[in-house]
């Protein structure tokens, strides 16, 4: 093989070596980002862990016999919710915020709530009948308590307070599971997080609504009794099922029972009464989350279609789901060409598109309208000719002032008894500089209607003289002519 062959050869195999030392440099660069990349997860995820997660510090016992020790209302706590329900209703009937949030911190209503949630969580029977039962008794003694406040005082009156309460919303909804979940997690906790309960207590509402039950069994007002049960319906089955998640979440032992066969059939009937809890609580959360939909597309298109078009008089309004119907009560008349118009604009909001829109309006409030406002113009003109009467005869006796003022302005004027003479060769003799001198009254008037009159000296000084002289002899012109003159002012005007 020629030399020539050799150093070829070996020229490939120099840069085969170089590019597979670079291959093993990027995939060890490759596998140090990885391994950085993995790390950095690792870190992240062991952060977020210990962040979020809360089943370390978790005393299960202690919870367990803390929820059962709150459920029974016997002695004391009977009689702290009695006295929290008559609170609570007063705070409503006072429309006071401040009072209805006093009687949800001191309300016990939330022990046989979390009770149901707990008990069907690990499988106790027993417990779960003590809640149910207790359950019943808070509501039939709260429901009583208000009724007989309502029926007994004597100022019962629809409040905003109550009106609150008989129109659950999707907000009530997530507020109820929410706050039941950060009520559980407090309680699990070691040591209870007291401000985290009474937050709940405040946030989750059970108390108002059954006062305001209570009112409409009083009143008979079944709109808002089944409005006001309906919110506490809400409330307690989402509180219930928050309980059953933390709990599930925190894997809290199950009841154990020696007997398999009764373990089975409690096991079936927990599980039965857990379904029989999620069904109403899936069904109510679809029906408040369908229902906020129409109230929100229902309140836009009064908003921006109705109540925004200055030609539109609205006096009432109402949303009727059930019949999907809106009715709008209008004073004067609706063509049909703005009722056409109405139609079209609701079919551009999705969740009342396919509802009926029914218009009442009143024919002869047109006619009624006009009347009222000619009377009206009537009266304002009455009331504007006395005004306008009145000014002109204060413009007329301004004007014969003005007017005598001026004659006797005139007349004065030309009363100087002074002699031009001696005045000017007396000036010249004390001003020897002076070219030129000139006297006079003047009459001038600011504003076209007053009359005043100016004494006016007309000279002319010197070329020769320097500025700053100038000024200082006019000044002493100026106070001499004031003195021999007896005026008090007087211009100089150069000529």
């Amino acid at each position: 093989m020629s030399d020539e062959h050799k150093f070829n050869f070996s020229e490939d195999e120099a840069d085969e070596a170089t590019n597979t030392n670079k291959d093993k440099a990027v995939e060890a660069s490759k596998e140090a980002v990885k391994k950085d990349a993995k790390g950095l997860w690792q870190s992240f995820s062991k952060f977020m862990n210990e962040l979020l997660d809360f089943r370390d510090d978790t005393d299960r016992d202690a919870t367990v016999l803390a929820i059962k020790g709150d459920i029974p209302f016997k002695g004391a706590t009977a009689w702290i919710l009695v006295c929290s329900i008559f609170v609570a209703s007063i705070g409503l009937n006072a429309d006071s915020t401040a009072v209805v949030i006093g009687a949800m911190l001191i309300s016990p209503l939330m022990g046989p709530i979390l009770g149901v949630g707990l008990s069907i969580a690990i499988n106790d029977i027993d417990t779960l009948k003590r809640s149910l039962i207790n359950l019943a008794i808070m509501i039939v003694l709260s429901l009583l308590t208000a009724f007989l406040f309502f029926a007994l005082f004597p100022l019962n009156e629809e409040t905003s307070e109550l009106f609150a309460r008989t129109r659950p919303d999707i907000r009530d909804v997530l507020i109820a599971f929410f706050g039941g979940a950060a009520l559980m997690i407090a309680r699990t906790k070691k040591g209870t997080i007291a401000s985290v309960i009474f937050g709940v207590a405040i946030a989750t509402a059970l108390m108002p609504p059954l006062c305001t039950a209570g009112y409409g069994l009083a009143e008979g007002n079944w709109q808002f009794f089944f409005g006001a049960m309906y919110l506490f319906s809400i409330n307690t089955i989402f509180i219930a099922l928050a309980t059953f998640v933390v709990i599930k979440i925190l894997r809290f032992p199950m009841l154990k029972y020696a007997n398999s066969k009764k373990r089975k059939r409690i096991s079936r009937l927990a599980t039965l009464v857990a379904i029989v809890v999620m069904i109403p609580a899936i069904w109510t959360f679809l029906t408040v989350l369908q229902e906020s939909k129409y109230q929100r597309d229902y309140k836009s298109f009064c908003e921006n279609e109705v109540e925004a078009n200055e030609n539109l008089w609205l006096q009432k309004k109402s949303l009727d789901v059930e019949n999907k119907k809106i009715s709008l009560y209008f004073n004067g008349d609706i063509s049909d060409a703005t009722l056409s118009d109405l139609q079209n604009e609701m079919k551009d909001y999705e969740n009342i598109q396919d509802f009926e829109l029914v218009i009442n309006a009143n024919k002869t409030r047109n006619a009624d309208r006009l009347l009222e406002s000619l009377d009206r113009a009537y009266v304002d003109l009455d009331q504007k000719d006395n005004v306008i009467s009145g000014l002109q005869k204060e413009i007329e006796n301004l004007q014969s002032n003005i007017t005598n003022l001026n004659k006797q302005v005139e007349a004065n004027s030309g009363q100087s008894k002074v002699s031009f003479t001696n005045l000017s060769r007396d000036a010249k003799v004390r001003f020897n500089d002076l070219e030129y001198f000139g006297y006079a009254k003047m009459l001038a008037s600011k504003d076209f209607i007053n009359i005043d009159t100016l004494e006016v000296a007309t000279v002319r000084w010197k070329v020769a003289l320097a500025d700053s002289v100038v000024a200082r002899k006019e000044r002493d012109l100026s106070t001499w002519l004031k003195k021999e003159l007896k005026i008090d002012s007087i211009v100089i005007r150069r000529n």
